[in-house]
């Protein structure tokens, strides 16, 4: 018999849906992941997870541009740019 896993956690007053234990550890959903709630043209709801974890680009190298960046003051910089307050 194929395994089945069904849970029915409550919509709260703000309309949110905790997901159960059992279905994160299933699932392996891990803060960060995302839910795509889809309805099909038959009215039946289509749930998906939507893998999104930290490290993504990790196994990426960092590229000497030649000049030192500081993210928290260039974070409103725009490229062409010339007036820039210290």
């Amino acid at each position: 018999m194929p395994h089945r896993l069904e849970e029915e956690p409550p919509i709260n007053d703000s309309y949110s849906v905790t997901v159960p234990a059992a279905v994160r550890r299933e699932l392996d959903i891990e803060p960060g992941d995302k839910i795509r709630w889809r309805v099909t043209e038959d009215g039946t709801l289509a749930v998906e997870v939507v893998t999104q974890r930290d490290g993504t680009f990790s196994e990426l190298d960092p590229v000497d541009i030649g000049d030192e960046t500081d993210a928290a003051d260039d974070h409103d910089f725009i490229a062409g740019e010339t007036n820039r307050s210290p």
